[in-house]
């Protein structure tokens, strides 16, 4: 956390995590709501 308070990530690098995090929960809410097709599941 102190290397991240001296250097911190710049904005596009931030905006691009949420991004990520954002479509991970998206994908496990469908995964959740049964809409995702059968061929999609990890199992």
């Amino acid at each position: 956390m102190a290397r991240w308070a001296r250097n911190p990530p710049s904005a596009r690098r931030v905006v691009l995590g949420l991004v990520v995090i954002g479509a991970c929960l998206g994908l496990a809410a469908l995964e959740w709501a049964g809409l995702l097709p059968g061929w999609f599941a990890i199992r």
